[in-house]
């Protein structure tokens, strides 16, 4: 190789060193949620002030000490990039950052979707080529720092000039707060603060997990007697229908409300029809794009639960809450929980107060899979009547059934049919054979259709079943457990999620009057607001008065 290409080599190498320095410290880790319009190269054209205090770093330490402290500081980088890529994804998905200490569980959650949904050899090519790409990430961030560092140390006297510039550069810039993209001003210190609140937060991590456990111990409704709780409800069978990823926006997008509103405006007039009647409001879900067990569990138990850490505690047996299914359970119901996403034994049944729990083992679905969603939910509604609803020696019922045909990736869709032609879930075959067949994710506004009809599918699925098979005696909640991902709902969109109570008895709804709740299955940007984990008290608390005695 001659001394030119030498050269050559030797200067590019450079080059691609201070590139991916460059861009490991200045992306902001909200690049993943971009809003229309956002002017991507803003989030590059931003002055690091680590790299000003690195090359610093470099020209005050001995000499002896620069290559270890070049080989840290550029292991570190690598590291912190990782946790960037990190929550750049959790932020796309979730909308929010991930935690160093209570969200390791999730990444477990996250194999196991990419199981179901592309197989194990699949998931297991994924692990591995993330562990070997953040190994090598670290190491060719070691590497580029070294290098840079051995360029400041050759070129001394330039870099004690440079350097006293550029932070001049870096605080006036600081001062005068130039953006170019949003949240991440010119005068660029993501790195620093990603770090220093990864350690802050870390201590605040573990100090939640006691906080948790000591509000989880202290449930005074635990304490109810059997003969005290839910007494306006003697006699019903009562039925929760989670419809995943039914969140506001389907209501108020209006691309997604082209669709989602008349499905609500067919099922309330059927509905309406048949002589049941509607409330709807809104609650605020403790999760966002995913995580629906977080979200169910805060519903049933009161608890904001909203971190996995903080699911597992509560599950094991933290405090012994009182949930809604065990709320019943105790009062003489007998509960039944169907889970289609479910494919493994289910510890968390205990906890919540099952005593019968059907999953995708033995629904008896025998038809072909719809995305991630096991089986269709009209086949889902179609198992419960046959095996629970339908029994002609059961006494009063609690059921909580959860919707899955409206789980991401939304395609392929099942469609209605008749009820007495579903069967074993073979009749399906023919709406996978001739369905579309292309990926509705190469487009924000396919991906918002798919999402807006699996919702319209599921809420009618749930009423087609109430209309068909409810008695007189049925209530029956429905609400979503999370909005879907930004992509879907939107940037910056709110945890909001619809919630309707169904119930032929005027008694039912009258009691709940001083909710302030809408009438039909479509609550309005003015319906009531309230916290998920709010509804579980407040119910209990509303329904506890013997029927015909007046609830305050």
């Amino acid at each position: 190789m001659t001394n030119r290409l030498r050269s050559i080599l030797a200067v590019s190498l450079t080059v691609l060193a201070a590139l991916l320095v460059f861009v490991a410290l200045v992306v902001p880790d909200g690049i993943g949620r971009l809003r229309p319009g956002t002017w991507v190269p803003g989030a590059f054209l931003r002055l690091p002030i680590e790299a000003i205090v690195a090359a610093a770093v470099v020209l005050v330490a001995p000499a002896r000490f620069r290559k270890p402290a070049a080989l840290i500081m550029g292991a570190g980088i690598g590291v912190l990039t990782i946790l960037k890529i990190i929550n750049i994804g959790f932020l796309s998905v979730l909308a929010r950052r991930f935690d160093l200490v209570l969200d390791w569980p999730l990444l477990g959650d996250g194999y196991n979707y990419v199981t179901e949904t592309s197989g194990k050899p699949a998931a297991v090519a994924a692990v591995a080529g993330a562990i070997l790409g953040g190994i090598g990430l670290i190491g060719l961030m070691a590497w580029s720092v070294l290098r840079l560092s051995g360029l400041v140390a050759r070129h001394r006297k330039g870099a004690l000039r440079a350097v006293p510039a550029g932070i001049a550069a870096w605080v006036a810039l600081a001062l005068v707060g130039v953006t170019l993209f949003p949240y991440a001003p010119v005068a660029s210190d993501t790195t620093a603060m990603l770090a220093r609140n990864t350690l802050t937060g870390i201590p605040r991590s573990i100090n939640d997990q006691r906080a948790f456990a000591i509000e989880a111990a202290n449930d005074p409704l635990a304490k109810v007697p059997a003969g005290q709780l839910l007494r306006a409800l003697r006699g019903k069978d009562v039925l929760i229908g989670v419809v995943e990823s039914y969140g506001r926006s389907a209501l108020e997008n209006p691309k997604m409300a082209a669709i989602v509103d008349p499905a609500l405006q067919k099922s309330n007039a059927e509905l309406e029809a048949d002589g049941f009647h509607a409330r709807s409001a809104f609650l605020t879900s403790s999760t966002y794009g995913g995580g629906s067990w977080l979200a169910h569990a805060t519903f049933q138990s009161g608890m904001w639960v909203n971190q996995q850490q903080r699911y597992r505690q509560l599950t094991s047996g933290a405090g012994n809450r009182l949930t809604i299914t065990k709320a019943f359970q105790k009062a003489g119901w007998h509960t039944v929980g169907i889970e289609p996403g479910n494919k493994h034994t289910w510890p968390e049944k205990d906890f919540y107060g099952y005593e019968e729990v059907y999953d995708a083992r033995n629904l008896g679905y025998k038809g072909p899979q719809f995305g991630w969603s096991s089986m269709p939910d009209q086949f889902t509604l179609a198992s419960f009547q046959r095996n629970v609803y339908s029994r002609p020696d059961r006494g009063p019922l609690f059921a909580e059934v959860t919707m899955t045909s409206s789980h991401t990736p939304w395609a392929p869709l099942p469609e209605m049919i008749d009820w007495n032609q579903v069967g074993d879930g073979s009749v399906y075959g023919p709406q996978i054979a001739n369905g579309p067949k292309e990926d509705t994710w190469t487009s924000t506004g396919k991906v918002r259709t798919a999402y807006a009809t699996s919702v319209g599918y599921s809420v009618n699925a749930l009423t087609s079943w109430a209309t068909t098979y409810g008695s007189d005696d049925l209530v029956m909640i429905m609400f979503g457990d999370h909005q879907a991902a930004p992509r879907v709902s939107g940037v910056d969109a709110s945890h909001d999620v619809p919630i309707s109570i169904v119930s032929k008895d005027p008694a039912v709804l009258d009691r709940i009057a001083s909710w302030g709740w809408q009438d039909g299955l479509r609550p309005d940007e003015d319906a009531p607001v309230w916290k998920m984990d709010s509804f579980r008290d407040k119910f209990l608390t509303t329904f506890a008065a013997p029927a015909g005695a007046k609830s305050h």
